[in-house]
């Protein structure tokens, strides 16, 4: 049997509407991924030459109809729904095919280092004796497959202690935090604004046997930690300067990811008034900022 797809881009904070929409105008399946696996050229709204879109705030949807008729009039009735018009889109022919199979052999383990590995729940760990950090990956953001989570978990390995106390401020699938828990620190907290975030990550965090509190964030208490770990946008990260400032104690460090080359001064300069700020590693374009709290001045 053969089916019809349709694929095209989004902002990000729509995707879910557009997801719903689709589904009621009778998708079989609406799947919700990252543009940056595959290329500008093969983006139906980003492929100009030149462009360099700010890859986390878009959204690639894929949906799934039995045939292209139902296909043709999805996209103008999942428009109309959402009050958009039709964005540019790509229309092609899928073969059944074992899908869940599929899904699964695009995340592999991966090596932080040798002692360290983040690993697919359904694959056997490369060293059973290394720390495996058991990953189910879902809805939410964080599989260590893209460099800004690498960076991270790299930083973490570096720093992280066993007196360390730790917040994962916008935790995603909670990789970040259960990679803290499992690396000794005794206090992880991770807060997000989704809520399908808070419930990917405390599933995770039960998976790995670790002790990590995931919540709202919202709802964190006046509490600072050692460590503060915020792997978002350049944007937000500017906004928040202030907020994580507060959050981190004296003395104790900040970590900021999801920086393209050319935001990180930007950045470090938001930064600046309560950091001693670095950078501290690059891959692939990306940057990790690293920062040391200065003591507030009475």
């Amino acid at each position: 049997m053969t089916f019809t797809a349709i694929r095209f881009d989004v902002a990000a904070d729509e995707a879910e509407r557009w997801s719903d929409a689709l589904l009621d105008a009778g998708a079989l399946s609406v799947d919700a991924g990252d543009p940056r696996e595959g290329t500008a050229e093969e983006s139906p709204v980003w492929g100009e030459p030149g462009i360099s879109p700010e890859w986390w705030a878009i959204t690639r949807l894929t949906a799934l109809y039995r045939n292209d008729d139902d296909a043709a009039l999805a996209i103008e009735h999942a428009a109309a729904s959402v009050g958009a018009v039709i964005p540019p889109f790509e229309r092609y022919d899928v073969a059944d095919r074992d899908w869940v199979r599929e899904t699964q052999a695009q995340f592999t383990p991966i090596r932080i280092r040798d002692d360290f590995w983040i690993v697919p729940s359904w694959c056997t760990p490369p060293r059973p004796a290394a720390r495996n950090l058991v990953l189910d990956p879902g809805l939410a953001f964080g599989t260590g497959t893209h460099p800004t989570t690498r960076l991270c978990l790299a930083w973490l390995v570096a720093h992280v202690g066993g007196s360390s106390s730790m917040l994962d401020y916008g935790c995603g699938s909670g990789i970040l935090a259960i990679a803290g828990a499992l690396l000794g620190a005794p206090r992880v907290d991770g807060v997000d604004i989704d809520p399908q975030a808070i419930v990917a990550s405390s599933a995770n965090a039960e998976a790995n046997a670790v002790s990590a509190r995931f919540l709202h964030v919202d709802a964190l208490g006046p509490i600072r930690y050692s460590i503060v770990v915020a792997n978002i946008l350049a944007n937000p990260l500017r906004v928040l300067a202030p907020v994580l400032a507060d959050r981190t104690e004296n003395g104790g460090r900040v970590a900021l990811a999801g920086i393209l080359d050319r935001q990180a001064d930007d950045v470090m300069d938001a930064y600046a008034p309560w950091f001693a700020m670095t950078r501290w590693r690059d891959e692939d374009g990306w940057v990790l900022l690293a920062g040391v709290r200065r003591a507030a001045e009475r």
